[in-house]
């Protein structure tokens, strides 16, 4: 089309360097001089203000979330022999983790309204194997935390939080008010450069209120030294570099101010989409309990919407079309086609549409009107 206005993206990472710079150079001018390039003070006091920031007594640094999500588990004694609960629906390294600790993971289908774990799915899905439980917060919308954990408690299980897509929610709950990452006996949160809070590359923090948990996992991500020389468990080399610690920090500082934004656009959304053909827009538990990482609609005619706002220069996603149970892994998880119905209906139906804040209103109120249009012939 001639005259088309520039493209709408999912995500632009110049418009948000672009405004971090004033405060962000100096800064990185200042590292660069000054500190260690691994395990640096920049990393020491962002674990202090992560770990502050989330409502917990320690974080330790990794470099992925996938890592933390290993680390957590062996930290937590989960290996082979045992099953770990996960939601079928969430991102694959959710899986990977408990295949490479061992473990086998055992997948439950989220609830169809939430799309999250349903705390009666652990009753059902527990077995004399079972030795703990992942919570995962698709999305960036916290999943039922109160009856999960009131669930693992009463069944002895461990309780551990993938927060990859949800820095900054929050709820009141049984407990008073408590952050993603802070529910569970760990949180296991990834800084890739998409996320809310994003490093300018790959990174990751695993938060907990367990002293010796702590410590198992600051030698788990240190190739599993005690000190310099003293190595007491094989582990891996993870740990987060110095340099994307002093962008975390710097990035924490406007993380309640972009998750804001975050949720005025998915206000937006939700004004201008409300009964529009048949799409299914996303609901929040309370106000702070989405920060809309992502805001996913589900439509019968995905495919053809998809095409239709591509047409408009506009960049919706699909998380995630293939279910992870139907990817052709070289590890058999034991589900065949059709066994996890509601997951495999997501995969089909799921669109995310724009929601990053750097986005402007104008560019919003585009991607309704193609939306619109989609649904008006």
């Amino acid at each position: 089309m001639t005259g088309m206005p520039p493209p709408v993206p999912s995500k632009d990472y110049a418009r948000q360097y672009a405004a971090l710079l004033p405060t962000l150079l100096p800064e990185l001018e200042r590292v660069l001089l000054e500190e260690a390039p691994v395990l640096g003070a920049s990393v020491d006091a962002f674990e202090r203000e992560f770990a502050d920031y989330v409502g917990t007594r320690f974080a330790i640094g990794v470099n992925s979330g996938t890592d933390a999500l290993v680390l957590a588990l062996r930290a937590l004694g989960v290996g082979p022999g045992d099953e770990v609960i996960v939601p079928a629906n969430t991102f694959i390294a959710t899986i990977h983790a408990v295949v490479l600790v061992g473990a086998r993971p055992v997948l439950v289908d989220p609830d169809e309204a939430t799309m999250l774990l349903a705390a009666d799915a652990i009753d059902r899905a527990r077995t004399r194997a079972t030795r703990a439980v992942i919570a995962v917060h698709l999305y960036g919308a916290l999943a039922p935390m109160d009856a999960i954990r009131t669930a693992c408690e009463r069944a002895g299980l461990a309780l551990l939080e993938d927060a990859a897509q949800s820095h900054g929610a929050r709820a009141h709950g049984a407990t008073g008010a408590c952050a993603a990452g802070a529910f569970g006996d760990a949180g296991c949160f990834s800084f890739h450069p998409s996320k809310n809070l994003g490093a300018f590359g790959d990174a990751g923090i695993v938060t907990t209120s367990d002293e010796r948990l702590a410590a198992d996992l600051r030698s788990r991500r240190n190739l599993g030294k005690a000190s310099k020389y003293d190595v007491r468990v094989v582990a891996p080399n993870t740990k987060l570099d110095t340099i994307q610690a002093a962008v975390l920090r710097i990035k924490l500082r406007t993380l309640d101010a972009a998750n804001a934004r975050r949720r005025a656009i998915a206000g937006t959304y939700r004004d201008a989409l409300a009964d529009v053909g048949d799409l299914v827009l996303p609901t929040a538990p309370s106000p702070e309990a989405h920060v809309f990482h992502l805001y996913v609609v589900r439509t019968a005619e995905r495919d053809a919407l998809k095409k239709h706002l591509a047409r408009r220069g506009i960049r919706a996603s699909l998380h995630y079309p293939i279910a992870p149970h139907r990817q052709p892994l070289d590890v058999d998880l034991g589900y065949a086609p059709g066994s996890l119905p509601i997951t495999e209906r997501l995969a089909d139906s799921v669109l995310s549409l724009p929601v990053s804040p750097e986005l402007t209103d104008a560019e919003i109120e585009r991607v309704c009107a193609a939306v619109r249009s989609f649904y008006d012939g």
